[in-house]
């Protein structure tokens, strides 16, 4: 029996103070260099032939603070990079911040609303270096919070969006998509915010149910339905399914005259299967600049396309004695004209619909014909298909599988225009005279092939673009030295809502560029709500700020209160009263050392020792037998029933039932029975205390540095081996 001085630590002796000890740690971790897998390997805490594990952080938008989503998927990716750190493997977790184009530049004119001040007033140097010091400015607290969290990253990997690196080569990749014909420049419909003046890719656009009334026109012998007579104007196109019998006198390319809102007009009748026969009369006019499915309708027919609606939502010359209004207003007044007429044939008041709105400021999309960049997304689509339905992409949860084919199978062609200054610009010129674009990366072309002057394109690149590309570029794309260690990437974790929007981008862009899968994983989490599972928002006053509660509870308290319970995908109800649960059980990790040190103090910890009677042989086993299952949990995702069944076994089991048997036997007489119950009862802290590090790093490795004496970083001690 091997007996050391009594040295029972001080700070055991006070409660445990999240306060004091996390910025400490943190620092100690960031210092031991332990975060790079390259120092990881030097020290000798992983071997070079180990298989590697990488995960790329997706780059928080640096224009402010961690909202309570962030701090959800800091703490799942942190779990997993330092399980596998843990299991020595080559773990490598990269992060990164976005310029979040769209999403910052609104930011940032809100900044000027207050000023007073406005982006169109402003040059676009000027614009975009006062975002950019904003951003880089908001980007140092938005990785101070990262830090907070416990995020054990590899800071000094880390990528910025606009990174001169990282914008030469995302323009190379649409310089080559150019070149292979991939991309294309071409009038087409786009999403319109009139408040902002940009158009946006549906992934920026939400719908929203609205009530609007419905009106009924009386439109030559036809009756047609609208909840928009603002956009009718230029209607002179009028369609019907082929077989519906009402209008079977009718033939496709008819003519007739039909009296309307500033006249008579000529209108054609257009035959199209497209066209659903139960909605309203069956009987629709066509708005081709102004909606998708009509401008659908005239490509395949080559109608005529006019411009009735504004790029600020006025309504333009065709509308007469409504030229100038804005369409919100012109609508009251355009029906009463039509009911003048004796044209309007009934309202319904009560019409409600999904209405498409910009997803920052919710002013209603106005579809528009615009000349822009567009990516042919059906052969990039295929790819990415081709390999999901080959198992080489997994999704947690499985269901996730459907949808993300069901994007790939209905693509549209993708707007990656943006008339807006903060962003990566395309590299491309476009001829004054016919409009024909040209990738120039070198800024080289001046005439185009019909003799007109080449202008430099003053667009910037959607930032789903770039993001897109992110697997790769976080990795040092096109250098492959890291790329051919860390790519493909073993697992992408992020918001379930990313499953059409960053997640086949990723796919499509690895493929092509790569010729290999972003990921081989794909772990979904859901929505971080208030504690009555609303969804948070400034409007409500329910915004949870990560940071606050780590000020009042600690990283650990949160981290555990974020996983316990969450699984993959689905929404997860935060609330502080869950969150004080765990740190009370911080504080019970924390007596629970405090006891078994005391209790045991003298006896050194020794893996090797076998001299357990019976009862510790079972406890033993019981113990085994849960980590067994708990790693097999780990590599499966299954960390909301980890935490679980770690803090059961800790609290319930471990300290109230097996602690206040070991009392007796410790105070008893039988010298080798004490001895038996010490060294079990120091093993299983360790073991404790390294299991649960991966959801509570911040307490265990101070309790680590207490049971060692600071003899080494519990962030690189190896994962329990269990021989079963």
């Amino acid at each position: 029996m091997e007996y050391k001085e009594p040295n029972i630590d001080k700070k055991l002796l006070q409660p445990y103070n999240p306060a004091e000890t996390e910025d400490r740690i943190y620092k100690q971790w960031e210092e031991s260099g332990f975060f790079n897998p390259d120092v990881c390997i030097e020290k000798g805490a992983t071997s070079p032939d180990a298989k590697h594990f990488s995960i790329i952080m997706p780059p928080p938008n640096a224009n402010g603070r961690l909202h309570a989503g962030h701090s959800l998927v800091m703490t799942l990716q942190d779990i997993m990079t330092r399980y596998h750190r843990m299991k020595g493997e080559k773990t490598l977790w990269v992060p990164g911040a976005d310029h979040a184009g769209f999403e910052t530049q609104i930011v940032y004119e809100r900044k000027l609303e207050k000023e007073g001040r406005s982006r169109f007033d402003m040059k676009p140097e000027d614009l975009y270096k006062e975002i950019y010091d904003f951003t880089i400015e908001s980007k140092k607290f938005m990785e101070a919070d990262v830090r907070r969290i416990g995020a054990s990253c590899d800071w000094s990997r880390e990528k910025f969006t606009l990174d001169p690196s990282v914008v030469k080569t995302v323009q190379q990749t649409f310089d080559k998509m150019f070149k292979d014909d991939l991309i294309y420049r071409g009038d087409r419909i786009v999403n319109w915010c009139a408040k902002h003046q940009t158009s946006l890719s549906d992934l920026e656009t939400e719908f929203k149910e609205k009530a609007d009334k419905f009106y009924y026109f009386k439109y030559g012998p036809f009756t047609i339905g609208t909840a928009r007579p603002e956009t009718k104007f230029g209607d002179k196109y009028v369609v019907m399914h082929p077989d519906d019998k009402r209008y079977a006198e009718y033939e496709h390319g008819d003519k007739f005259i039909a009296e309307w809102i500033n006249g008579p007009i000529e209108a054609t009748i257009i035959k199209d299967d497209s066209i659903d026969m139960e909605f309203g009369t069956g009987v629709m006019t066509i708005t081709p600049w102004h909606s998708n499915v009509d401008f659908d309708i005239a490509e395949k027919y080559k109608l005529d396309k006019e411009q009735i609606i504004d790029w600020k939502g006025k309504l333009m010359p065709i509308a007469g004695e409504f030229e100038g209004q804005h369409i919100s207003k012109a609508r009251a007044q355009i029906v009463e004209k039509l009911k003048e007429k004796g044209l309007l044939v009934k309202v319904d008041d009560e019409y409600k619909h999904n209405v498409k709105v910009c997803y920052k400021c919710e002013t209603v999309i106005e579809p528009q014909i615009k000349d822009q960049w567009f990516v042919k997304m059906a052969p990039l689509a295929k790819r990415a298909l081709e390999v999901v339905e080959a198992g080489k992409i997994k999704f947690y949860p499985s269901n996730y599988e459907k949808i993300f084919k069901y994007w790939m199978e209905n693509t549209i062609d993708w707007n990656i225009s943006r008339q807006i200054i903060w962003g990566i610009p395309i590299p491309a010129k476009i001829c004054e005279k016919c409009k024909k674009g040209y990738s120039d990366l070198e800024d080289e072309l001046t005439t185009c092939d019909c003799g007109g002057n080449l202008q430099k394109d003053t667009d910037t690149f959607d930032t789903w673009f770039s993001s897109g590309q992110w697997t790769l570029l976080a990795l040092g794309y096109p250098d492959l030295k890291d790329v051919n260690i860390y790519h493909p990437t073993s697992v992408m974790e992020t918001g379930a809502d990313l499953i059409f929007k960053w997640i086949p981008r990723m796919v499509i862009f690895a493929l092509y560029l790569k010729d290999e899968i972003a990921f081989q994983d794909v772990y979904l989490n859901g929505m971080v709500n208030d504690e009555k599972n609303q969804k948070m928002s400034k409007s409500k006053g329910n915004v949870i700020s990560p940071v606050d509660l780590i000020d009042i509870y600690g990283a650990d308290a949160l981290r555990m209160a974020l996983i316990v319970g969450n699984t993959p995908g689905t929404d997860i109800a935060l609330s502080k009263d869950k969150i004080k649960a765990y740190k009370h059980f911080a504080n019970k990790l924390w007596n629970i050392a405090r006891f078994t040190l005391s209790a045991t103090e003298g006896i050194v910890c020794d893996p090797t020792f076998n001299e357990y009677t019976d009862s510790e042989k079972s406890l033993i086993e019981e113990r085994d037998n849960l980590i067994s299952e708990i790693t097999k949990e780990m590599d499966e995702y299954k960390f909301y029933l980890v935490g679980e069944k770690l803090y059961a076994y800790a609290w319930t089991r471990f300290a109230d039932v097996i602690i206040e048997e070991s009392k007796s036997i410790l105070n008893g007489e039988d010298v080798n029975a004490k001895m038996a119950r010490a060294q079990f009862l120091l093993n299983t802290l360790e073991k404790i205390t390294t299991v649960l590090h991966p959801f509570m790093p911040f307490v265990t490795e101070e309790l680590w540095s207490i049971i060692h004496k600071d003899t080494g970083l519990l962030m690189v001690e190896k994962w329990p081996k269990i021989n079963n």
